[in-house]
């Protein structure tokens, strides 16, 4: 039987390999993970933005999970676009009600371009997915969407909706504080308590698919068996060094991805 932890990743296409599936196969290769693919929808996206999206069919959307389920089934799973609120039902029927180590992180609006989410997408996330994640990784953006709040200026309302996610039946939430000024920093809700993780503003313009790439990586290091608090910090480092190593690659004319194989090149 293979000992490599494997993770499966249900997400958006990204043709230009920055964000969506293909960032989470790359992030899960760089830890050392088997990385599968269920794809939620099409996008005609590059670094200069998102022109367009196209969802998957939501029986097609669960055929392809089913089909990896039954065989290579994974150790953790990483949950992105997910685009209608038909899809976000079909996957949480065919998760089944005990998924290993879901890592939902809730793509609705994208830095730049047309919208990623469906009219009713919001609440079918709450609904369907958000009580089957181990943990839930929103921007201020997201966070803001999905508990109907103003936009978190600082840490106390970013974990006031933390905790709201926590009542509406998530186990633990990451509320991402990368868009705020200053210094960035995150807000963990998780067993009753808060933790705060702070980290160092890259001076960078590369920055395509961050979101997907952190969550991706905090699923590989829980697939490898870390504790929560373990893999959102050492996903955290990772990051960071992906970022640095971002503008070498030249990748794009707008905001290109991270480096997601820095560590083979350093």
């Amino acid at each position: 039987m293979s000992t490599i932890p494997k993770l499966l990743s249900i997400a958006g296409s990204d043709p230009s390999g920055g964000a969506g599936a293909q960032a989470d196969i790359k992030t899960f290769a760089a830890f050392g993970c088997y990385g599968m693919a269920a794809i939620t929808a099409l996008t005609a996206q590059n670094t200069r933005g998102v022109t367009a999206a196209w969802p998957v069919a939501a029986d097609i959307v669960a055929a392809q999970i089913v089909a990896v389920m039954t065989d290579i089934r994974p150790d953790a799973i990483k949950i992105g676009m997910i685009a209608t609120p038909d899809i976000a039902a079909a996957v949480a029927s065919a998760l089944g009600s005990s998924p290993r180590n879901v890592v939902l992180d809730p793509v609705l609006i994208p830095t730049q371009g047309v919208s990623l989410a469906a009219a009713g997408l919001e609440r079918a996330l709450l609904v369907n997915l958000l009580p089957l994640a181990r943990l839930v990784t929103p921007n201020i953006f997201e966070a803001a969407a999905l508990t109907e709040t103003p936009q978190a200026r600082g840490v106390d309302e970013m974990t006031a909706q933390a905790r709201l996610l926590i009542e509406a039946g998530a186990k633990a939430v990451l509320v991402k504080g990368g868009h705020l000024a200053g210094a960035p920093v995150d807000v963990l809700v998780s067993d009753g308590e808060t933790r705060l993780f702070h980290g160092r503003r890259i001076d960078t313009r590369h920055t395509h698919g961050t979101g997907c790439a952190l969550s991706a990586a905090i699923a590989a290091e829980l697939a490898k068996g870390a504790a929560l608090v373990d893999a959102i910090a050492t996903a955290k480092v990772w990051l960071e060094g992906a970022l640095e190593a971002a503008g070498a690659l030249q990748l794009g004319e707008g905001r290109g991805p991270a480096d997601h194989f820095f560590t083979y090149r350093s």
